[in-house]
């Protein structure tokens, strides 16, 4: 294998079968549609609470998938559930109605 000279720190691997992603779980099991996203980014380049706070639909996402679940949390505590990202999905996931889910199962959590 060819060294480019970078790597990854130990402590900063991510093992997904590990990860206590216990809420991404439970969301992928009550909106299994979450787990066909392709990461193509069009919900984040279209949020309009994005522009002026740290918000998006899949970093908060992959945030969650990877057991960040404060960090992930605190990304969408700013959303205004205005539906944009829903309507730029190419796969046609309704990720404001996953956003609205994400806030009724942690209420409190953040």
């Amino acid at each position: 294998m060819v060294d480019f000279g970078f790597g990854i720190l130990e402590e900063q691997k991510i093992d997904l079968d590990k990860a206590e992603n216990s809420l991404f779980r439970s969301l992928a099991n009550s909106r299994p549609e979450i787990l066909t996203c392709i990461g193509c980014g069009s919900c984040t380049a279209t949020c309009s609470a994005g522009v002026f706070t740290i918000c998006g639909f899949r970093p908060a996402i992959l945030m969650l998938e990877r057991g960040m679940e404060h960090e992930g949390l605190s990304m969408v505590k700013s959303c205004i559930l205005c539906g944009k990202c829903s309507l730029v999905c190419p796969r046609g996931i309704n990720t404001r109605g996953i956003l609205m889910d994400i806030h009724n199962l942690t209420l409190g959590k953040v």
